[in-house]
Protein backbone atom coordinates (compact mmCIF):
# COMPACT_ATOMS: atom_id res chain seq x y z
CA UNK A 1 0.00 0.00 0.00
CA UNK A 2 1.20 3.50 -0.90
CA UNK A 3 2.33 5.88 1.62
CA UNK A 4 -0.46 8.84 0.31
CA UNK A 5 -2.93 5.53 1.18
CA UNK A 6 -2.00 5.73 4.96
CA UNK A 7 -2.08 9.06 5.25
CA UNK A 8 1.17 9.99 3.89
CA UNK A 9 4.01 9.71 6.78
CA UNK A 10 4.58 11.98 9.75
CA UNK A 11 8.07 12.21 12.28
CA UNK A 12 7.96 12.90 15.84
CA UNK A 13 9.31 15.81 16.93
CA UNK A 14 12.72 16.17 18.32
CA UNK A 15 13.43 12.64 17.72
CA UNK A 16 14.10 10.05 14.34
CA UNK A 17 10.48 8.45 14.42
CA UNK A 18 8.54 8.59 11.08
CA UNK A 19 5.93 6.57 10.64
CA UNK A 20 2.71 6.79 7.90
CA UNK A 21 -0.42 8.38 9.76
CA UNK A 22 -2.51 5.49 9.75
CA UNK A 23 -1.54 3.09 12.37
CA UNK A 24 -2.66 0.40 14.08
CA UNK A 25 -4.41 0.51 18.14
CA UNK A 26 -4.14 -3.18 19.42
CA UNK A 27 -6.76 -3.17 22.17
CA UNK A 28 -9.31 -4.74 20.71
CA UNK A 29 -7.27 -8.05 20.24
CA UNK A 30 -8.27 -9.30 23.70
CA UNK A 31 -11.44 -10.65 24.57
CA UNK A 32 -14.31 -9.02 25.88
CA UNK A 33 -13.94 -5.44 28.08
CA UNK A 34 -10.05 -6.02 27.28
CA UNK A 35 -10.21 -8.82 29.07
CA UNK A 36 -8.52 -12.51 28.53
CA UNK A 37 -7.57 -14.19 25.03
CA UNK A 38 -8.92 -13.18 21.91
CA UNK A 39 -11.66 -15.30 20.46
CA UNK A 40 -10.03 -16.34 17.37
CA UNK A 41 -5.93 -15.96 18.30
CA UNK A 42 -5.34 -17.22 15.09
CA UNK A 43 -7.14 -14.25 12.86
CA UNK A 44 -5.47 -11.81 15.55
CA UNK A 45 -1.98 -12.87 14.45
CA UNK A 46 -3.60 -12.64 10.72
CA UNK A 47 -4.47 -9.12 11.83
CA UNK A 48 -1.64 -7.73 12.94
CA UNK A 49 0.62 -9.57 10.00
CA UNK A 50 -1.39 -8.22 7.43
CA UNK A 51 -1.12 -5.10 8.97
CA UNK A 52 2.30 -4.46 8.79
CA UNK A 53 2.77 -6.15 5.21
CA UNK A 54 0.24 -3.07 4.19
CA UNK A 55 2.76 -0.66 5.69
CA UNK A 56 1.44 0.32 9.08
CA UNK A 57 4.68 0.79 10.82
CA UNK A 58 2.98 2.29 14.14
CA UNK A 59 1.10 0.10 16.76
CA UNK A 60 -0.14 1.31 19.77
CA UNK A 61 -0.75 -1.05 22.95
CA UNK A 62 -0.12 -1.60 26.56
CA UNK A 63 0.40 -4.50 28.86
CA UNK A 64 -2.77 -3.68 30.80
CA UNK A 65 -4.70 -5.09 27.49
CA UNK A 66 -5.59 -8.90 28.23
CA UNK A 67 -3.53 -8.04 30.79
CA UNK A 68 -0.32 -8.76 29.16
CA UNK A 69 -1.72 -11.04 26.32
CA UNK A 70 -2.26 -8.50 23.99
CA UNK A 71 1.52 -7.76 24.06
CA UNK A 72 1.99 -11.05 24.01
CA UNK A 73 0.50 -11.75 20.92
CA UNK A 74 2.00 -8.62 18.96
CA UNK A 75 5.24 -10.63 19.78
CA UNK A 76 4.18 -13.93 18.79
CA UNK A 77 2.97 -12.54 15.03
CA UNK A 78 5.79 -9.84 14.52
CA UNK A 79 9.13 -10.87 16.43
CA UNK A 80 12.01 -10.14 15.48
CA UNK A 81 10.11 -6.56 14.66
CA UNK A 82 10.85 -5.34 11.35
CA UNK A 83 13.00 -2.37 10.79
CA UNK A 84 11.36 1.00 11.45
CA UNK A 85 8.11 -0.64 13.33
CA UNK A 86 7.39 1.85 16.52
CA UNK A 87 5.64 0.54 19.39
CA UNK A 88 3.62 2.70 21.70
CA UNK A 89 2.63 1.28 24.84
CA UNK A 90 1.22 2.76 28.04
CA UNK A 91 1.27 2.98 31.79
CA UNK A 92 -0.53 4.41 34.49
CA UNK A 93 -3.28 1.11 34.98
CA UNK A 94 -3.39 -2.24 36.15
CA UNK A 95 -6.02 -4.89 35.42
CA UNK A 96 -6.81 -6.73 38.85
CA UNK A 97 -8.90 -10.05 38.80
CA UNK A 98 -12.31 -8.27 39.07
CA UNK A 99 -11.45 -7.05 35.42
CA UNK A 100 -11.71 -2.76 36.65
CA UNK A 101 -9.73 -0.80 36.08
CA UNK A 102 -7.21 0.89 38.65
CA UNK A 103 -4.65 3.62 39.12
CA UNK A 104 -0.99 2.40 38.75
CA UNK A 105 0.97 5.89 39.15
CA UNK A 106 3.59 5.03 41.81
CA UNK A 107 7.12 4.82 40.76
CA UNK A 108 7.07 0.84 41.63
CA UNK A 109 4.54 0.52 39.55
CA UNK A 110 5.19 2.46 36.68
CA UNK A 111 8.64 0.82 36.97
CA UNK A 112 7.18 -2.89 37.43
CA UNK A 113 5.26 -1.60 34.57
CA UNK A 114 7.88 -1.02 31.92
CA UNK A 115 9.68 -4.32 32.36
CA UNK A 116 6.32 -5.96 31.98
CA UNK A 117 6.12 -4.48 28.62
CA UNK A 118 9.88 -4.85 27.78
CA UNK A 119 9.56 -8.95 28.95
CA UNK A 120 6.25 -9.27 26.84
CA UNK A 121 7.51 -7.21 24.05
CA UNK A 122 10.56 -8.91 23.81
CA UNK A 123 12.15 -5.84 23.61
CA UNK A 124 15.71 -4.56 25.83
CA UNK A 125 14.06 -0.83 25.44
CA UNK A 126 10.46 0.91 24.56
CA UNK A 127 10.24 3.21 21.34
CA UNK A 128 7.93 5.28 23.29
CA UNK A 129 5.96 5.14 26.33
CA UNK A 130 2.79 7.28 27.29
CA UNK A 131 1.64 8.21 30.49
CA UNK A 132 -2.43 7.03 30.76
CA UNK A 133 -3.55 9.83 33.56
CA UNK A 134 -6.82 7.58 34.97
CA UNK A 135 -8.50 10.98 34.93
CA UNK A 136 -12.62 10.57 34.97
CA UNK A 137 -13.08 7.43 32.96
CA UNK A 138 -12.45 8.10 29.41
CA UNK A 139 -11.67 12.08 29.93
CA UNK A 140 -9.48 14.13 31.60
CA UNK A 141 -9.14 15.01 34.74
CA UNK A 142 -7.40 18.41 36.19
CA UNK A 143 -4.38 17.88 38.69
CA UNK A 144 -0.46 17.24 39.13
CA UNK A 145 0.94 14.91 36.97
CA UNK A 146 4.68 15.69 37.61
CA UNK A 147 5.34 12.47 39.98
CA UNK A 148 4.39 9.93 36.84
CA UNK A 149 6.33 11.96 34.59
CA UNK A 150 9.71 12.40 36.49
CA UNK A 151 9.27 8.94 37.03
CA UNK A 152 9.15 8.07 33.29
CA UNK A 153 12.06 10.68 32.55
CA UNK A 154 14.15 8.63 34.93
CA UNK A 155 13.61 5.42 33.34
CA UNK A 156 14.36 7.41 30.04
CA UNK A 157 17.43 8.25 31.68
CA UNK A 158 18.38 4.79 32.68
CA UNK A 159 18.10 3.67 28.99
CA UNK A 160 14.68 1.79 29.44
CA UNK A 161 12.62 4.05 27.36
CA UNK A 162 13.31 6.11 24.37
CA UNK A 163 10.46 8.89 23.73
CA UNK A 164 7.52 9.84 26.49
CA UNK A 165 3.89 10.29 25.83
CA UNK A 166 0.94 11.50 27.22
CA UNK A 167 -2.70 10.16 27.14
CA UNK A 168 -6.15 11.49 29.00
CA UNK A 169 -4.46 14.63 29.87
CA UNK A 170 -5.53 18.58 29.42
CA UNK A 171 -4.13 20.92 27.78
CA UNK A 172 -2.34 22.18 31.82
CA UNK A 173 -1.02 18.75 32.15
CA UNK A 174 0.67 18.85 28.83
CA UNK A 175 2.23 22.36 29.86
CA UNK A 176 3.49 20.99 33.37
CA UNK A 177 4.60 17.65 31.38
CA UNK A 178 6.79 19.65 29.05
CA UNK A 179 8.37 21.80 31.55
CA UNK A 180 9.72 18.71 32.86
CA UNK A 181 10.90 16.75 30.15
CA UNK A 182 10.36 16.40 26.31
CA UNK A 183 6.87 15.14 25.14
CA UNK A 184 6.99 13.70 21.82
CA UNK A 185 2.83 12.80 21.56
CA UNK A 186 -0.87 13.37 23.06
CA UNK A 187 -3.19 10.65 22.76
CA UNK A 188 -6.86 11.81 24.15
CA UNK A 189 -9.90 10.96 23.44
CA UNK A 190 -11.28 12.78 19.92
CA UNK A 191 -13.60 12.06 16.90
CA UNK A 192 -16.13 14.01 14.45
CA UNK A 193 -18.27 14.49 17.28
CA UNK A 194 -16.14 14.73 20.49
CA UNK A 195 -13.89 17.40 19.84
CA UNK A 196 -13.11 19.48 23.27
CA UNK A 197 -9.64 18.78 22.30
CA UNK A 198 -9.97 21.57 19.14
CA UNK A 199 -7.67 24.16 20.52
CA UNK A 200 -4.91 21.68 22.22
CA UNK A 201 -4.83 19.67 18.30
CA UNK A 202 -3.75 23.19 16.98
CA UNK A 203 -1.66 23.84 19.60
CA UNK A 204 0.29 20.91 19.04
CA UNK A 205 0.34 21.15 15.40
CA UNK A 206 1.94 24.16 15.58
CA UNK A 207 4.51 22.30 18.12
CA UNK A 208 5.12 19.77 15.64
CA UNK A 209 3.76 17.31 18.11
CA UNK A 210 1.32 14.53 17.44
CA UNK A 211 -1.76 14.34 18.51
CA UNK A 212 -3.30 10.53 18.33
CA UNK A 213 -6.99 10.52 19.33
CA UNK A 214 -8.40 7.57 20.96
CA UNK A 215 -11.48 6.21 19.34
CA UNK A 216 -12.00 7.72 16.84
CA UNK A 217 -14.55 6.00 15.69
CA UNK A 218 -16.52 6.53 18.73
CA UNK A 219 -15.27 4.03 21.04
CA UNK A 220 -17.31 1.51 23.33
CA UNK A 221 -20.37 3.58 21.61
CA UNK A 222 -19.84 3.83 17.91
CA UNK A 223 -20.29 7.32 16.42
CA UNK A 224 -24.20 7.43 14.78
CA UNK A 225 -24.85 10.48 12.40
CA UNK A 226 -27.27 10.56 9.55
CA UNK A 227 -25.12 13.39 8.02
CA UNK A 228 -22.01 11.43 8.66
CA UNK A 229 -24.20 8.27 6.79
CA UNK A 230 -25.38 10.82 4.01
CA UNK A 231 -21.97 11.61 3.36
CA UNK A 232 -20.34 8.09 3.11
CA UNK A 233 -23.32 6.73 0.84
CA UNK A 234 -22.39 9.98 -1.57
CA UNK A 235 -18.60 8.80 -1.00
CA UNK A 236 -19.20 5.09 -1.63
CA UNK A 237 -17.39 4.49 1.53
CA UNK A 238 -18.74 3.51 5.26
CA UNK A 239 -19.56 6.02 7.40
CA UNK A 240 -16.51 4.73 9.45
CA UNK A 241 -14.14 5.33 7.21
CA UNK A 242 -15.59 8.78 6.51
CA UNK A 243 -14.59 9.54 10.16
CA UNK A 244 -11.38 8.09 9.72
CA UNK A 245 -11.01 10.29 6.83
CA UNK A 246 -12.34 13.47 8.42
CA UNK A 247 -9.46 13.20 11.10
CA UNK A 248 -6.63 12.92 8.63
CA UNK A 249 -8.01 16.20 6.62
CA UNK A 250 -8.80 17.94 10.39
CA UNK A 251 -4.64 19.05 10.88
CA UNK A 252 -1.64 17.04 9.59
CA UNK A 253 -0.08 16.41 13.04
CA UNK A 254 -3.23 13.81 13.52
CA UNK A 255 -1.98 10.01 13.48
CA UNK A 256 -4.66 7.37 13.62
CA UNK A 257 -4.89 4.25 15.50
CA UNK A 258 -7.91 2.33 14.37
CA UNK A 259 -8.04 -1.19 15.87
CA UNK A 260 -10.19 -4.36 14.86
CA UNK A 261 -9.71 -7.83 15.06
CA UNK A 262 -10.63 -8.58 11.70
CA UNK A 263 -8.47 -8.37 8.32
CA UNK A 264 -11.76 -7.60 6.66
CA UNK A 265 -12.37 -4.59 8.94
CA UNK A 266 -8.42 -3.87 8.99
CA UNK A 267 -8.67 -3.49 5.20
CA UNK A 268 -11.72 -0.89 5.35
CA UNK A 269 -9.96 1.07 8.12
CA UNK A 270 -6.33 1.30 5.68
CA UNK A 271 -8.78 2.06 2.94
CA UNK A 272 -9.60 5.53 4.59
CA UNK A 273 -6.47 7.18 3.79
CA UNK A 274 -7.27 7.18 0.04
CA UNK A 275 -10.50 8.93 0.66
CA UNK A 276 -10.54 12.70 -0.49
CA UNK A 277 -12.72 14.92 1.04
CA UNK A 278 -13.66 17.90 -0.78
CA UNK A 279 -14.06 21.57 1.52
CA UNK A 280 -17.50 21.60 1.19
CA UNK A 281 -17.72 17.88 2.42
CA UNK A 282 -15.36 18.93 5.66
CA UNK A 283 -17.78 21.68 6.56
CA UNK A 284 -20.64 19.43 6.56
CA UNK A 285 -19.08 17.04 8.69
CA UNK A 286 -17.48 19.73 10.92
CA UNK A 287 -21.25 20.54 11.51
CA UNK A 288 -22.05 17.10 13.72
CA UNK A 289 -20.41 18.16 16.71
CA UNK A 290 -22.35 21.35 16.71
CA UNK A 291 -25.48 19.70 16.51
CA UNK A 292 -24.20 16.86 19.56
Amino acid sequence: MSQAKLGGQFTFHGTTLTVHRLGYGAMQLAGPGVWGPPRDPEEAVAVLREAVEAGVDHLDTSDYYGPHLTNQLIRKALHPYPAGLVLVTKLGARRPPDRSWQPAITPEALTAGVHDNLRNLGLEVLDLVNYRAMGSGHGPQEGSIEEPVTVLADLQRKGLIRHIGLSNVTAAQVAQARALTPIVCVQNQYNLACRQDDALVDELAREGIPYVPFFPLGGFTPLQSSTLTAVATRLGATPMQVALAWLLHRSPNILLIPGTSSRTHLRENLAAGALRLARETLAELDGIAAKG
